[in-house]
């Protein structure tokens, strides 16, 4: 029985991917609240459960698509937590990588700052998914909710991918948090932490189909063992 568990959850690892074009087909409400209960499974620090979450349907997820590709247009970023500084050494390798690979994907070439500049705001039109969530953690919790609140979204991403659909986490609609906190009517005392597109994927789409690497284990674990 672990061994089938194993096999299982390497699987789904295996195959989840970042969907970048969904299709417009609405995914059913029943199967969205599967994939909710499945992220309610989520551990937290003394199962304080931080996260809450705003979800878009329908007409809702085009009417904040529009409203949120207009504020970007003219606002400038302001986000509750501090993005990276900087990315160095093999960090900026991994997500220039990711970059190449998205890039290349679409016929984007270095210096094509339009295609560059096009394909950065389709972050904001959500890649066409007809839904979205909006991840928030509770302000007194600090990073340790945020962190909470990465853990819920990680399992809604597996979640996902086990009832057939395609997710994009994206943190940079939280680049634009009081802009969400207006349109939602969101509490002043949560944070955005992440939006999660989500939908039925377009496989057909070029965006679509690269996948990305992970480093090898002797890349991020130390062992002390004598």
């Amino acid at each position: 029985m672990a061994t089938d568990q194993y096999d299982v959850l390497r699987d789904i690892l295996d195959q989840r991917w970042t969907c970048r074009q969904f299709r417009p087909d609405a995914v059913p409400r029943e199967t969205i609240e599967r994939l909710l209960e499945l992220a309610q499974r989520t551990p937290s620090w003394c199962n304080t459960q931080p996260w809450q979450v705003v979800l878009t349907s329908g007409a809702a997820t085009d009417r904040f698509r529009k409203a949120l590709l207009e504020h970007v247009r003219s606002a400038a970023p302001a986000a509750d937590f501090d993005f990276p500084a900087k990315y160095d050494g093999v960090f900026r390798d991994r997500r220039r990588e990711c970059g190449f690979q998205l890039y290349d994907s679409l016929g984007i070439v270095k210096g094509d700052q339009a295609g560059t500049m096009r394909q950065m705001l389709r972050n904001f039109e959500l890649f066409d998914a007809p839904h979205v969530a909006i991840v928030t953690s509770e302000a007194d919790l600090g990073v340790y909710g945020a962190v909470d609140a990465g853990l819920y979204i990680g399992n809604f991403l597996l979640g996902a991918q086990s009832l057939g659909l395609g997710a994009a986490p994206q943190a940079a609609l939280a680049n634009y948090s009081p802009f969400l906190r207006e349109y939602f009517e969101i509490p002043d005392h949560r944070r955005v932490v992440a939006a999660i597109s989500f939908g039925y994927a377009d496989t057909d789409h070029p965006v679509n189909g690269f996948r990305t690497r992970r480093a090898d284990l002797a890349e991020v674990v130390t062992w002390h063992t004598d």
